[in-house]
C-alpha cells in the first residue's frame, strides 16, 4: 500500500490509524490506494494494539417489550456516530440469566455495558460487579443508589400529566393497573399515582391492580375490576391508568369486549409511546419518553468514563470540578432514589428542574462519583381519553353537507382546540438545553 500510494509505511500506518494528523492530499492519497487495493482493516489486531475492542454490550430484560427495539435503534445509531458497536443480550427478565449474559459480554471484552436491569434488588450484585470492571450505565431502571450511572425518564413527571389530564377531562374516580415488584420503573410509576391520585379521590385508598407489564395482565386486570364494579364490590371507575402502553392495550381491547365505551366510560392511558399505541383502536394516550435523548446522554456518560480511564471507584478530577453542578451538596435538594437532585439553575436559565416534568440532574450526595440524569416526558393525547366531538350539523343534515360522519380532519383531535393529529402537551418550560440532546441540562462544568 506504501508503494501504490508514494509513502512511506509509517505514514500509511498514520492515516490508517488516524493517529496523528496529515496532510490532506497524503491522506487521500492513501484512503484511495487501500480502496483500489481492497484493504480491510483486521479489527481483532486492532483491538490488541489499542487494548480497546469499540464494541459495547446492551442488556435487555425482555426484547419482546416494543419499548426497548425503539431504544435499542437509538443507541446503536447514536453509539456508530461514536464509531463502536453494539453487542446486544436478551436475558428474558431473569435476574440469574442476566447475571450470566453480563459476564459473557465481559469476557467478549466489551469497552463498556448499557444494561436495563430486570429487578433493582435482584440486579444489583451483578450490575455492581460488572461497573467496577468497566464503564456501565443503567438505562430506564435503577439498581438503587450509587451503583452505577443512570440515565431515565421522570416517572414522577410523566404520571403527574396523566393524572392532570384526567382531572381537567372530568375524571374522578380512576384505577390504576401496572407492575408488582421491584423493577424501579414500575416501583416510581406506582407511588407517583398513589401520590397524585389522592387530589381526586380524597380520603379514599388507591384502586390497585398489580400484575406485570403485559397485554395479557391488562385484559385479566380489567376482568377482576370490572366483575368487582358489576357485583358492587368495587367502585365505578371512570379511567384505567397503565404502567404501561402494552397494559393499556390489552386493557382497551378486553373493555370493548365486555361493552365498554372508550372514552365513553372509561378513559384509558398507558406510558411508553411505543409504536403500536398509536394503531390501537382507540389511540392510546400516553407518556411519551424521550428515547433519543436517553440514548445521547448514556453515551455521554460512557465515553466520559472511556476517557477518565474509567476509575469506577474514585472520582475523577473532572467529576470533582462538577460534582456541585451535579446537586451534590445543594441544600433545596431532594430525594430520588436516595440521592441528591439540585434544584438550582444550570448555565444562568431558570430552576425548571424543580417543577414536575422538567430535566433534571441527580448526583449521589457529596460522592461524585455517579450521576443520574431524569428526562422530562410528554403527554401524547390521543382517543382513548378523549371524546370524540358531536357530528356536524348542517342544512343537509347531521352528516354534514356532504355526508360527513364527523370523524375526517376536521373533526379530529383532542377537545378543547387542540390540534389533529398527534397532539403533544410538554410539561413545562425547557430547562436549558444541548444541541445533542435536546431534554438534557447543561452545566457550564461538564465534561462533553
Amino acid at each position: 500500500m506504501a508503494r501504490a500510494s508514494g509513502c512511506s509505511v509509517s505514514t500509511v500506518s498514520r492515516v490508517l490509524a488516524n493517529s496523528r494528523p496529515v496532510g490532506a492530499g497524503t491522506a487521500r492519497r492513501v484512503r484511495e490506494a487501500a480502496e483500489r487495493l481492497g484493504y480491510r482493516p483486521n479489527q481483532v489486531a486492532r483491538a490488541l494494539r489499542n487494548r480497546s475492542t469499540a464494541t459495547v454490550g446492551l442488556v435487555l430484560p425482555q426484547i419482546t417489550n416494543p419499548f426497548y427495539p425503539t431504544l435499542v435503534r437509538e443507541l446503536t445509531h447514536v453509539l456508530d456516530e461514536h464509531g463502536r458497536a453494539v453487542l446486544l443480550a436478551d436475558c428474558d427478565d431473569d435476574p440469574a440469566k442476566e447475571a450470566a449474559r453480563i459476564e459473557s459480554l465481559l469476557a467478549r471484552q466489551v469497552d463498556a455495558l448499557l444494561v436495563v436491569p430486570v429487578d433493582e434488588h435482584r440486579s444489583r450484585p451483578a450490575v455492581t460487579a460488572a461497573a467496577a470492571r468497566v464503564p456501565l450505565v443503567l438505562l430506564d431502571r435503577s439498581c438503587g443508589p450509587g451503583v452505577a450511572d443512570l440515565v431515565a425518564v421522570d416517572n414522577a413527571a410523566g404520571m403527574a400529566l396523566v393524572l392532570d389530564h384526567l382531572a381537567a377531562q372530568g375524571r374522578r374516580r380512576p384505577c390504576y393497573i401496572g407492575a408488582d415488584g421491584t423493577a424501579s420503573a414500575a416501583a416510581e410509576r406506582r407511588a407517583a399515582y398513589e401520590t397524585g391520585v389522592e387530589s381526586l379521590t380524597p380520603g379514599e385508598p388507591p384502586l390497585l391492580a398489580l400484575g406485570d407489564f403485559s397485554a395479557a395482565w391488562g385484559r385479566e386486570a380489567v376482568d377482576r375490576l370490572w366483575n368487582e364494579r358489576r357485583r358492587g364490590d368495587g367502585p365505578a371507575f371512570d379511567a384505567v391508568v397503565c404502567g404501561n402502553d402494552l397494559i393499556a392495550l390489552g386493557a382497551i381491547q378486553r373493555l370493548r369486549q365486555l361493552g365498554a365505551d372508550v372514552p365513553g366510560q372509561v378513559a384509558v392511558t398507558g406510558f411508553d409511546d411505543v409504536p403500536p399505541a398509536d394503531l390501537a383502536d382507540p389511540a392510546v394516550t400516553t407518556v411519551r419518553q424521550p428515547v433519543r435523548d436517553i440514548a445521547v446522554e448514556a453515551v455521554r456518560l460512557l465515553e466520559r468514563r472511556l476517557a477518565s480511564g474509567h476509575d469506577a471507584g474514585q472520582p475523577t478530577d473532572g467529576e470533582r470540578a462538577d460534582a456541585g453542578s451535579f446537586g451534590g451538596d445543594s441544600a433545596d435538594g431532594e430525594s430520588v432514589d436516595g440521592e441528591s437532585v439540585d434544584n438550582a439553575p444550570v448555565d444562568g436559565g431558570p430552576a425548571d428542574s424543580a417543577r414536575p416534568g422538567a430535566p433534571v440532574a441527580v448526583s449521589p450526595s457529596g460522592a461524585g462519583t455517579r450521576h443520574a440524569v431524569r428526562l422530562a416526558p410528554q403527554l401524547v393525547v390521543r382517543a382513548s381519553t378523549a371524546p370524540a366531538p358531536p357530528p356536524a350539523t348542517g342544512a343537509f343534515g347531521p352528516f354534514g353537507a356532504r355526508g360527513d360522519t364527523g370523524n375526517g380532519p376536521a373533526a379530529s383531535g383532542a377537545p378543547g382546540g387542540s390540534p389533529a393529529g398527534d397532539p403533544v402537551r410538554h410539561a413545562t418550560t425547557p430547562a436549558p438545553r444541548s444541541t445533542d440532546s435536546p431534554s438534557a441540562p447543561l452545566s457550564s462544568k461538564a465534561a462533553p
